[in-house]
């Protein structure tokens, strides 16, 4: 099992981070020359990339409201939470109920910057710097602890993240979702999606690209079937598994996903109660 290592508080500017080129695309400002020449340099091969990072923080949003509306959940925890932006996790939610818990877990010192600005404004909102494979440390940390009630359900995220983390039998995907789950209440949800690809050259080429260009901080892209998995033992929720642009889009003339050399690929799954 992964055991917190002590994670680095110092900014790189010369590195990419996966964060930092996500807030690129969503048409942010915390991100640096390295981070965008990536990003250009990704979109020759990938050039859907901006519409899918767009479509997926859409997704994300609809999740969270349709979960706090229709479902009740009041807390969140969220992986690989990446930097703020609008309409992030705890603005959808509280926009709902104003008093539901949220906590952001990212290893990007920038992140964690944010965080502590976000901190001074919302007491029900914290962003802890954890790597999201330490499942012991994000469960066990005193925000966590002071946050979250793990009696209840809660609903676990892990948007578009699990392509940072590569294949292992104690850490991958699997491993940590598996190790999630185990601490759930009966009712929890589980938002699981990543970077899939049934080509397997686009597969090869992003997964080398973003592993030299992160400094390996990376995973790989994967097939549909491995993010299948993810979902052993939960219940899934209408409309199923499926490219993230089509899960309970607001109106019929939503923006899809238009481009298939990848796609955000994953849904929703609830623990039985």
């Amino acid at each position: 099992m992964h055991t917190g290592k002590q994670l680095s508080t110092e900014i790189d500017a010369t590195v990419p981070t996966a964060a930092r080129m996500y807030d690129y695309y969503l048409g942010g400002k915390d991100n640096y020359a390295a981070d965008r020449a990536a990003v250009e340099e990704l979109d020759k091969v990938v050039p859907s990339t901006r519409r899918l990072a767009l479509n997926n923080r859409r997704f994300l949003q609809r999740v969270v409201r349709t979960l706090t509306q229709e479902y009740g959940i009041r807390q969140y925890l969220d992986h690989g939470s990446g930097l703020p932006t609008q309409d992030n996790v705890h603005q959808v939610a509280q926009r709902v109920d104003p008093t539901t818990h949220v906590v952001y877990v990212d290893n990007d010192p920038m992140v964690l910057v944010h965080g502590r600005a976000l901190l001074e404004q919302d007491e029900r909102t914290v962003v802890i710097q954890a790597d999201m494979r330490d499942t012991d440390g994000i469960f066990g940390h005193s925000e966590t602890q002071r946050l979250i009630n793990f009696d209840e359900p809660v609903c676990v995220l892990f948007n578009s993240v699990f392509h940072c983390i590569p294949d292992s039998d104690t850490d991958g995907p699997s491993a940590v979702a598996e190790r999630v789950r185990e601490r759930l209440a009966p009712g929890s949800f589980m938002v699981m999606c990543q970077l899939v690809s049934e080509d397997p050259k686009v597969r090869e080429f992003v997964t080398d690209f973003m592993d030299q260009a992160t400094q390996g901080h990376w995973g790989r892209v994967r097939t549909e079937k491995d993010v299948e998995v993810l979902f052993d033992g939960l219940e899934i929720l209408d409309p199923g598994l499926v490219e993230v642009s089509t899960w309970r889009p607001d109106t019929d003339v939503a923006p899809r996903q238009l481009s298939q050399e990848w796609i955000e690929f994953g849904g929703v799954g609830r623990l039985p109660s």
